[in-house]
């Protein structure tokens, strides 16, 4: 009787361990000069878009290098920079959306963020554009911390174009 209540102990954690092991998945960082943020990444591409999404660092190509401080993910010709900045009411949070190949800004986009909470609850923000900034904004009235999980979710003149950032508070 022993025996089998060890054996599936351990036929659990086996289970277990391969689970996770198989759902981790290499993320770059970069630390925010204007915080105390750090922000990592996992690029998405919606089937709509390029199939050929590049994480990069600041050791690539100075076109796919932050630009802004933050962390960058390239969706086929696009370039998206999340920065994540601690405000006291929550995280400030600044998406730079452009052309992959010049960096110029795109405006009159549809940009949305889907958030999950440290706590695993999930909030919706949705990006203005700052046209004096030229980039999206928007504020998370959240303050708890750790690790923040962000879908960045746009519609650029009818073409889906997604990526995924996750900063620690």
């Amino acid at each position: 009787m022993k025996l089998n209540r060890l054996s599936s102990v351990i036929i659990g954690l086996v289970f277990l361990l391969g689970a996770c092991a198989s759902s981790e998945s290499p993320t770059a960082s970069s630390e925010s000069p204007a915080a105390s943020l750090s922000v990592a990444d996992s690029p998405v591409a919606d089937a709509a878009t390029s199939p050929e999404t590049t994480t990069t660092s600041p050791e690539a190509t100075d076109h796919s290098a932050p630009q802004q401080g933050g962390q960058v993910v390239e969706v086929g010709n696009y370039h998206l920079e999340l920065v994540a900045l601690p405000e006291a009411s929550g995280t400030h949070l600044d998406l730079f959306l452009q052309t992959g190949d010049t960096h110029a800004a795109i405006e009159g986009a549809t940009v949305t963020g889907q958030v999950q909470l440290p706590d695993g609850a999930q909030r919706q923000v949705d990006f203005e554009y700052d046209a004096e900034g030229k980039h999206y904004v928007a504020l998370l009235p959240e303050t708890a911390s750790g690790e923040y999980k962000v879908a960045i979710l746009t519609d650029i003149n009818g073409e889906k174009v997604n990526g995924r950032f996750t900063f620690t508070k």
